[in-house]
């Protein structure tokens, strides 16, 4: 499917896109710089020798802790509700088998969303994380900042915390540009950037070998309901329908989990708390245009969809992203060949399950096949 549908959607309002200056050498790491996304790598063959659907399942104790060892006749993959064959599996415990490329973690520092009086405590919270150990991180880190003016990339991850400091401390708050002063247009506006700075990030892990958890610090950006709107024409649930496969489709083949991290207090400065817990309505897999809407690209949902943690609010936000970062070295690799589509954009449902009780599972939630 083209991404100028996706692209072309996420700018109804006629917002401007986010313009990057070519990268025409690898800067001084870390540094933050503006770019362009990459041009986008032929696509595979659909169809590999390991299957075609290739997932990444972490699986947690009732207390939340990651269970290594598992075998493959553990495991059972569900599409729709009937049961594939694993055609290939793998198993990392980070410490006798680690994941060869490391496990990319990509911090995402939305004060596009956040109000201006919270990004001071953001960063401090940051720096503690990247602190840690005396500044040795166990994954390598990017740092993405994304603002009303657009977002700003690191092209290297680093396991130098201390360097990384470096690089948020530059970070100021600002009062928003894009605020709910502006009514349903502002929110509009604020949805759209926040979401493609999303595919952006997507389009270039896509390009990237290796597994990435992207943890994104911030409350989310508005959730568009139809009373916001008025209404969904028929033409703008087919772009939000297209935008939702492509975001979708992208995330699973970059290997990306997304994490919703937030700190306390977010209710001054217009943070859009009556949308945090309608994303729920959203969870199901959109299955036609009909069923499209911009609720079905909240990040909380993106968050479930890709079996990623939704963590907060609360001030504490060092340790929620190193709940997150626990995430990284433990996990299964399995694979698996779709059935047949009957039609373009045919979704699925996918559930995978352990035969011992008191575990569960998170991965993928779903994809879209094409015939």
């Amino acid at each position: 499917m083209s991404r100028s549908r996706f692209a072309y959607f996420l700018f109804l309002a006629g917002l401007q896109a986010v313009v990057f200056a070519q990268q025409t050498s690898v800067p001084p790491d870390p540094t933050l710089t503006h770019r362009h996304a990459p041009q986008p790598a032929p696509s595979p063959s659909r169809v590999t020798a390991a299957g075609s659907i290739h997932l990444d399942a972490m699986v947690n104790d009732a207390a939340g802790k990651p269970v290594p060892g598992l075998e493959p006749s553990d495991f059972k993959l569900l599409d729709d509700g009937q049961p594939r064959k694993i055609l290939s599996f793998r198993s990392f415990d980070g410490i006798t088998v680690k994941p060869d490329p490391a496990v990319q973690v990509i911090l995402v520092i939305d004060t596009a969303n956040l109000p201006f009086q919270q990004v001071s405590f953001v960063r401090q919270q940051i720096e503690q994380f990247l602190r840690e150990n005396g500044g040795h991180l166990a994954q390598p880190v990017s740092i993405m900042l994304l603002t009303d003016a657009g977002l700003r990339i690191q092209p290297r991850p680093s396991v130098d915390g201390n360097a990384l400091v470096g690089v948020v401390q530059q970070i100021k708050g600002s009062m928003r540009t894009i605020d709910t002063a502006m009514g349903g247009e502002g929110l509009l506006e604020r949805f759209q950037r926040s979401a493609r700075a999303m595919e952006t990030i997507a389009e270039n892990e896509a390009t990237r070998s290796g597994r990435k958890l992207l943890i994104w610090v911030g409350p989310g950006w508005p959730m568009l309901t139809t009373p916001v709107l008025g209404y969904y024409s028929e033409k703008d649930q087919r772009r939000y329908f297209d935008g939702i496969v492509e975001l979708s489709t992208k995330l699973r083949e970059a290997r990306t989990v997304v994490y919703s991290v937030a700190p306390g207090n977010l209710g001054a400065g217009g943070t859009d708390l009556d949308y945090t817990r309608l994303y729920q309505d959203y969870l199901k897999g959109v299955k036609s245009a009909q069923q499209a809407g911009t609720g079905n690209l909240a990040l909380k949902v993106l968050v479930t969809q890709t079996g990623g943690k939704i963590l907060g609010p609360d001030n504490n936000l060092a340790a929620q992203i190193d709940s997150c970062v626990a995430d990284a070295n433990a996990f299964y690799t399995l694979s698996f060949d779709p059935p047949r589509a009957e039609k373009p954009n045919e979704y699925h449902d996918l559930k995978v399950q352990v035969s011992q009780p008191g575990l569960t599972v998170r991965t993928n939630t779903g994809y879209y096949d094409q015939p």
